[in-house]
């Protein structure tokens, strides 16, 4: 009859929101339960940051060949935990540190096309006549930057003839309306909500919803060819009006930017993360009518 071993290893980080900056130093500890104890050829850390990237369906053949869209290393960092020997039955609990660099790091971040990842990588040999252990975890590094400042909130003023899409021949179509509003930041703390305010002056056709849409512009560039490829997904929607709103009532814009999913503005030779905003108006009768905000993320020290 088989025997199941129950050996296991674990990671644990001091910090547990695992949250860390450029040059500091990450603390934890390798908790490893040693069923009957065993001996092993050593523990090991391996410290890897990398951003992977990687095209949607429609964009692979803009580039010759997928196999150069290597993933960047932003770090690679071996550390050596314990020396070969043996472990008594038990659990056995070693502290590690180590420090991460300076500069060349980029925030984490969680997109469709773009994935910029740091993880602690953890093996344990234990010889030809039992399996090796293995563990790995994920840590968020943040990159702080200096304040940017802006001088005045942005207003904006939304009519059918001030639509981009549109030929002049059929403005008489469309249903007259009037949307101003302004935006409190273009350039986001991105710890702090995105905020402004939108008014429906006025509106022929009975309003269906507002929205407010949060999108992520991922653009990943070819090595060798240069050739680009560019898209643009949702992040969140949010409503932020439901009905046939009042006339002149001013509706607040309130959104926050969610962790992982959105990152500081990161504008690279390889690749380039951007944001924008869109406010998103529903007439009853079907009309739709969306403007667009290009907003610049940053994270204030």
């Amino acid at each position: 009859m088989a025997v199941i071993e129950h050996s296991s290893l674990d990671v644990k980080l001091k910090r547990v929101d695992r949250i860390y900056r450029p040059g500091e130093v990450v603390e934890g500890i390798l908790i490893i339960n040693a069923k009957s104890g065993w001996s092993h050829n050593g523990i090991s850390l391996q410290v890897v940051g990398q951003a992977k990237l990687q095209l949607s369906a429609r964009s692979v053949g803009i580039f010759e060949s997928m196999s150069n869209l290597k993933p960047l290393v932003l770090m690679d960092l071996p550390v050596v935990v314990l020396d070969a020997g043996r472990l008594p039955d038990g659990t056995t609990e070693t502290p590690f540190e180590f420090q991460l660099p300076s500069e060349g790091l980029h925030e984490s971040y969680h997109g469709v096309y773009i994935n910029v990842e740091y993880k602690i990588n953890v093996d344990c040999e234990r010889g030809v006549m039992k399996k090796a252990l293995h563990r790995s975890i994920e840590f968020i590094v943040e990159v702080p930057e200096n304040a940017k400042h802006e001088t005045e909130p942005e207003r904006f003023e939304i009519t059918p003839e001030s639509l981009e899409n549109v030929r002049s021949n059929t403005l008489d179509q469309i249903p007259k309306f009037k949307i101003s509003g302004r935006l409190f930041h273009k350039l986001c703390p991105i710890n702090l909500p995105f905020t402004g305010e939108v008014t429906i002056e006025a509106s022929q056709a009975p309003v269906k919803s507002v929205e407010l849409q949060l999108v992520r512009v991922e653009t990943v560039k070819h090595p060798d060819s240069g050739n680009t490829a560019r898209e643009a997904t949702e992040i969140q929607n949010i409503q932020i009006g439901d009905g046939d709103v009042c006339r002149n009532l001013v509706i607040p814009l309130y959104m926050i930017f969610p962790r992982l999913f959105t990152c500081p503005t990161m504008l690279t030779e390889l690749f380039k993360v951007e944001f924008e905003v869109n406010l998103i108006v529903v007439f009853a009768d079907g009309y739709m009518v969306t403007e667009n905000f290009p907003i610049v993320l940053y994270r204030g020290r």
